[in-house]
C-alpha cells in the first residue's frame, strides 16, 4: 500500500512551505527518509519540518556527528548518513531506539542504509530542475499511516 505526490517549487520558500505544512502534520513515530543530490535542498526540507514540530533550536546538518536531537512538540531526531561507510555503524549508534520512538526520525541519505530502513516509511526525494532554485519533490509513503499523511498533505498544497 502506497501513495505518491509529485511536486515543483521555483523557489526555496516553496519549499520551506511545504516542510512546514508536512511537519504539522506529523505526530511523532515517523520515519522520513531523504534522497536527492548534494545542495538539493534535504536540510532546508528538514529545517521546515522542524519549525512545524514546532522544533526552537536552529537545525544543522548532523555531517560529522550523524544524528542531532531536537526538542519540539515530539523529539526530532536528525540523521545525515553521507559519511556512512558500513550500515553496522547505524547498529553501533543505536538506530532502533530512535526509529521505533515516539519521536521523528529524518534521515538524509537514507539511500545508504535501505537495508535497514523499515518498510513503512515516507520517502522524499529532491531533484534539482533547470534554475538554480527549481526543485520537482516526490513524496512517497509505504504504509496506511504515511499515505494518510500525503493525502492531508496534498490537501494543504
Amino acid at each position: 500500500m502506497n501513495s505518491l505526490l509529485k511536486i515543483n517549487v521555483d523557489n526555496i520558500k516553496e519549499t520551506e512551505n511545504l516542510g512546514y505544512k508536512l511537519g504539522k502534520l506529523l505526530a511523532g513515530g515517523e520515519i522520513i527518509c531523504m534522497t536527492g543530490d548534494l545542495g538539493a535542498g534535504k536540510t532546508t526540507m528538514t529545517q521546515s519540518i522542524a519549525k512545524g514540530l514546532e522544533v526552537e533550536d536552529y537545525v544543522t546538518s548532523p555531517t560529522f556527528t550523524i544524528i542531532n536531537e531536537y526538542e519540539g512538540r515530539c523529539p526530532l531526531y536528525h540523521f545525515d548518513v553521507y559519511r556512512i561507510n558500513d550500515v553496522d555503524e547505524m547498529y553501533d549508534l543505536g538506530y532502533e531506539e530512535y526509529f521505533y520512538s515516539d519521536g521523528v526520525s529524518i534521515i538524509e541519505w537514507a539511500d545508504i542504509i535501505k537495508e535497514i530502513l523499515p518498510g513503512e516509511r515516507l520517502n522524499i526525494e529532491i531533484n534539482k530542475k533547470d534554475n538554480i532554485e527549481n526543485r520537482e519533490i516526490i513524496i512517497n509513503g509505504n504504509g496506511k499511516k504515511y499515505i494518510n499523511i500525503i493525502n492531508l498533505l496534498s490537501e494543504e498544497i
